[in-house]
């Protein structure tokens, strides 16, 4: 099976209320007597794995939202600045508290995080085959650290949810930042250990989460720490692995083809089965992002993530036209799948002389029945072998070891046929930062990496980024008033 089938499990993650009489169901599943067996725990952790699908629930709150068009690399399109204006004030580094794309931001991530405390709580006791429910519970713990990575990196420090609260807990004040990087890399650690390595799965569970997973986003998490030698030898680790390489043409990662291709490394799954519908995320196995990207008018699509005039020039800046930017960005003239020629009239007269290309599909892979647009069947590449390579990169430069650096600076660019880099010091760290917005353009990094290198001001001032304030998000103003100014905001908002 391409995808994991996902099991929407309200009823375990409920208490049972018994009813005024006090009697038991005849029949059907409660939380007594699930968590049980085997099948209880695969589907237990089956719908944990489902909060990595969400996009709409119910706003939407898209990974690229912050990591591309809070940069220079995309603006928010749309049909204008009315389309989904909050985004635009975000981007604009004049962003509401009060917005429902941040508060459903936050909402998904705590829903993953509670779905894999459930997990951690209730698996450990069922009798099963010892090595599945390690499993199991790395890939639980893996769910978690992601959520809070994501929450850390855009909040700061936040409530620190490590297991299943009780009511009386639900106002829990802010953990700081590095009380939150304490668990993440805790968790992180020891799914690593736990999580079996991706040749070692079965066909039926392609797309679930493994050893190397775990061990790129801990190196992630490392590089945010500034631990660079913990960051090379874990990201060497992955490389000495074997159990990934790069795809041999660059053009072919971004099809449906090439989901979960031998350089994938972790990739949340979609399908365009026609499952959901507009303001039911839950119940999706569709990806939204096709849709949202594709250009307007005869393709069928809403026209956000507007590539940047800055970020296009960036792939002409060695003297010769980067082979990647035809994979990353439609141009004038050139022809968007089977829908046809990219010409300003074709997408309604918008403005836009670019639109991203990696999550475009053709009208042949929309969903075959229903409503396609909630139901894009794109996988989400999170994580990429090219990525760890570029982070083993900055790592081991960091490091002093400046000739692994280049190694595997150049591996990447030896993939598309570019001339190696020779360069030493600081002109070697820019071009591998340099690297990093190229080779993972328009795929949610940007912004992120801007941050964590220190460079969003120099970078972002132009836009309105000041630094102090804007390395982070607003805490969402409803959260703020839930827990009765429990939570404090972010200074300079």
């Amino acid at each position: 099976m391409k995808k994991i089938s996902i099991l929407l499990l309200f009823f375990a993650f409920s208490a049972c209320q018994k009813d005024f009489l006090e009697k038991k169901p005849i029949v059907g599943i409660t939380e007594e007597n699930f968590y049980r067996t085997e099948a209880d725990a695969i589907a237990a952790v089956n719908a944990a794995y489902a909060t990595l699908q969400f996009q709409i629930s119910p706003a939407g709150h898209f990974r690229w939202f912050w990591g591309d068009i809070m940069s220079d690399d995309a603006v928010k399109g749309g049909s204008g600045d009315n389309d989904v204006n909050s985004l635009l004030q975000l981007e604009t580094f004049l962003g509401p508290t009060n917005t429902d794309l941040l508060e459903s931001e936050w909402g998904a991530n705590y829903e993953g995080i509670y779905r894999a405390n459930v997990v951690l709580e209730k698996v450990p006791a069922i009798s099963m085959d010892d090595d599945l429910k390690a499993r199991i519970l790395g890939e639980a713990k893996f769910i978690r650290a992601w959520n809070f990575y994501n929450l850390v990196t855009m909040f700061g420090g936040v409530p620190l949810a490590d297991r299943v609260l009780a009511p009386s807990e639900y106002n829990l004040p802010r953990a700081s930042a590095d009380e939150v990087w304490a668990l993440i890399e805790k968790d992180l650690t020891e799914a690593s250990a736990d999580l079996w390595l991706r040749s070692e799965y079965s066909a039926a569970d392609l797309g679930r989460i493994t050893k190397g997973a775990a061990q790129a986003l801990l190196v992630k998490t490392y590089l945010w720490r500034q631990k660079w030698q913990e960051a090379k030898t874990v990201a060497a680790e992955i490389i000495a692995s074997n159990e990934y390489e790069l795809t041999p043409n660059y053009a072919d990662i971004f099809t449906i083809d090439g989901e979960n291709n031998s350089e994938s490394v972790f990739e949340i799954q979609y399908m365009n089965a026609s499952g959901g519908n507009w303001g039911k995320n839950n119940a999706n196995e569709g990806s939204f992002t096709n849709v949202f990207q594709r250009a307007r008018g005869q393709f069928a699509g809403f026209g956000f993530n507007i590539p940047t005039q800055n970020f296009v020039d960036e792939f002409f800046k060695e003297g010769f036209e980067d082979p990647r930017l035809k994979s990353t960005v439609f141009r004038v003239g050139e022809p968007m799948g089977d829908r046809g020629t990219f010409t300003l009239a074709a997408t309604g007269d918008m403005p836009h002389v670019f639109y991203p290309k990696k999550y475009f599909n053709s009208k042949t892979e929309d969903a075959p029945f229903g409503d396609p647009s909630p139901n894009g069947g794109s996988n989400d590449r999170v994580i990429r072998f090219s990525d760890v390579l570029l982070m083993h990169a900055e790592a081991a430069f960091q490091s002093g070891d400046e000739a692994a650096a280049r190694i595997s600076l150049n591996r990447v660019r030896a993939r598309v046929n570019i001339p190696a880099v020779n360069a030493s010091g600081t002109a070697l760290l820019d071009a591998i930062y340099r690297e990093r917005r190229i080779e993972l353009g328009l795929e949610a990094h940007r912004f992120f990496d801007l941050v964590r290198t220190g460079r969003a001001p120099q970078v972002l001032g132009s836009l309105g980024f000041t630094a102090g304030t804007h390395e982070l998000f607003p805490i969402p103003q409803s959260q703020i008033l839930a827990t009765n100014g429990v939570l404090r905001q972010n200074p300079g908002y």
